[in-house]
């Protein structure tokens, strides 16, 4: 599986957005929309700071 975990950071830590993340779209209002595997969608205005495919891991930062 290609899924990914999103993260924001606050105060330097990495606090969980949404699991099993398969799609990340920019909107231009400076927000990101994630949708996940099982159709959860969370959207939060932030960029894409990191995307690591080998961690799964995307981390996001507020804007």
């Amino acid at each position: 599986m290609c899924e990914s975990t999103a993260y924001i950071l606050k105060n330097g830590r990495e606090e969980l957005v949404l699991e099993s993340v398969d799609v990340i779209e920019n909107n231009n209002d400076g927000q990101v929309k994630l949708t996940s595997m099982f159709g959860e969608q969370k959207t939060i205005k932030a960029r894409v700071k990191e995307f690591s495919l080998v961690d799964h891991k995307i981390i996001l930062e507020s804007t």
